[in-house]
Order: C-alpha cells, then sequence, then structure tokens
C-alpha cells in the first residue's frame, strides 16, 4: 500500500493530569502508603545537626570501639548529651502536639483512605522518624553511662583497697622490728619453754643485739656467756605481732643455757 493513501495513525490518548486527590481511594493508598512510611528521598536534618538516617545507631558505633577507661570528665559530657537528646525528643513531640496531636500512631489518612488536608504529613512524618531514633540513641547513651558508672565504682574500690592495704603495711613495717634469727626448736623444761619462747618465733631483740648490730650466730652466744642467772630482755615477732620476753641463761638438765636452737633469717 502507498504510503501517501495509508490511513492516519490513531492519536494516543493524553497522560492524566488529575491531581492526586481525585484519583480513586484504592488507587490513592496503593500508591500513597509506600510514600508516606518510607524514608525521606531529600536528607532531612536532625536536631543532632545530622541527616536524620544517620542519627540512628551514632552512640551504638561509639559503643563498639575500643575506648581507654571512663573518667569523671566522660561521665559529666554523657550526661550532658543526654540532657540534649532529651530535649530534642522533647521538640519532636512538641512537633506532633501542634499536628492536631497525631502522636507516634495515628493514622495519616481519612476514613476514605485520602491523605489528611489538616495535617502538615511531611512534617510529621519526619518528626517520628527523629523521635524514633533519638530514643534508641537515648537508650544506648543511658546505657553507657550505666558502665561508666560501673568502672568508676569498680576502680574506686580497688584503690581504696590498695590504700588500706598498704596503709597496714606501713603501720606494721613502722610498728614491728626488723627481725634478724629464727628460733626452730625448743626443749621442753628449758629455760627458753619457761621463757614462753616458741618454734619459729623471729628474734628481733635479744639483749643488745638487734637487726642493727647482729652479724652472726656468734653474738647470741656472746650476750648469753655474759648473762648467766641473769635475765635478759628478748622481743620476738609472732604470728606478725611484737612479743617481749624475759630470758634467764641458766644450766638445767639439758645441754646449753638456753634449751633451744636459733638459726639466722636467710634475707
Amino acid at each position: 500500500m502507498d504510503e501517501s493513501q495509508a490511513p492516519p495513525s490513531r492519536p494516543r490518548p493524553l497522560a492524566s493530569h488529575r491531581p492526586a486527590f481525585l484519583l480513586r481511594p484504592a488507587s490513592l493508598l496503593r500508591t500513597s502508603q509506600s510514600a508516606l512510611f518510607r524514608l525521606p528521598s531529600r536528607p532531612v536534618v536532625s536536631a543532632t545537626g545530622l541527616p536524620a538516617w544517620s542519627v540512628c545507631g551514632v552512640f551504638a558505633r561509639k559503643m563498639s570501639l575500643r575506648e581507654p577507661p571512663v573518667t569523671v570528665s566522660d561521665l559529666q559530657q554523657l550526661l550532658k548529651k543526654k540532657d540534649e537528646i532529651e530535649a530534642q525528643i522533647k521538640a519532636c513531640y512538641e512537633v506532633l502536639q501542634d499536628q492536631k496531636g497525631v502522636g507516634m500512631s495515628e493514622p495519616l489518612v481519612d476514613a476514605d483512605g485520602y491523605p489528611r488536608a489538616d495535617v502538615d504529613i511531611y512534617q510529621v512524618r519526619t518528626a517520628r522518624h527523629n523521635i524514633i531514633c533519638l530514643q534508641n540513641d537515648h537508650q544506648a547513651l543511658m546505657k553507657q553511662v550505666e558502665e561508666g558508672l560501673h568502672q568508676l565504682h569498680a576502680r574506686e574500690k580497688e584503690k581504696r583497697d590498695l590504700d588500706e592495704a598498704e596503709a597496714r603495711a606501713e603501720v606494721q613495717s613502722q610498728a614491728l622490728p626488723q627481725p634478724f634469727a629464727r628460733v626452730n626448736a625448743v626443749s621442753p623444761g628449758s629455760p627458753a619453754s619457761f621463757a614462753g619462747l616458741q618454734v619459729d618465733d623471729e628474734i628481733a631483740e635479744f639483749g643488745s643485739v638487734n637487726s642493727q648490730n647482729f652479724q652472726s650466730l656468734q653474738n647470741i652466744a656472746t650476750v648469753v656467756q655474759h648473762s648467766e642467772d641473769k635475765p635478759l630482755r628478748v622481743t620476738v615477732i609472732r604470728r606478725g605481732e611484737k612479743t617481749h620476753l624475759g630470758l634467764t641463761p641458766k644450766r638445767w638438765s639439758g645441754k646449753g643455757l638456753l634449751g633451744c636452737n636459733i638459726v639466722p633469717l636467710q634475707r
């Protein structure tokens, strides 16, 4: 067929330019529900200064990083952030309250399925999204605060226990003289036994002999030989406590003038 004789082509129908509110309710519901409740197509800056969808999980990501021990200053900063987030959440709720008090769960379509004309749907949707993100951040932040308080209390207790142990050790070291010999045997009925000397007593003073002038057991032997039948002042450390004894070297049924065996301490 000759192109000049071909029948004219049938014109295409123009696309409908009817506004969205003239569409059928069912069509509107299908096309609008996903638009009403999906994330905005452009970044919505939240009260924190970050895009709304980047706010969620900010503190959760920080918590996953290995950080140095929490200090009091760190906790104060966290509490300051907590107050800021709570203020932002309050501001978002005020936005919803201004929009006919729609809250977090009120529908944004009317009974016929049309978008509500009495509220700013975009503003409501943004405020709801920010509230959810900020509440997640608030929960993560409070977990950080709780863990930080536990760390601080644990460190304070550890430091206090260490200080008390050091103080006790210092008091004991100052109160107890330095021993230089140990009793490793005491014969029953001997002068040492009558004086109350016991096995494992550590001798800190034996007459004029002490840790400052003690050189060998010969020092003790010399004092004993010159103190026969004369009382000697003996200071021993027994189970961490200082004890004073009166020991009189003298002859008895056993060997020597004391009836005990003394060995030098190995330092």
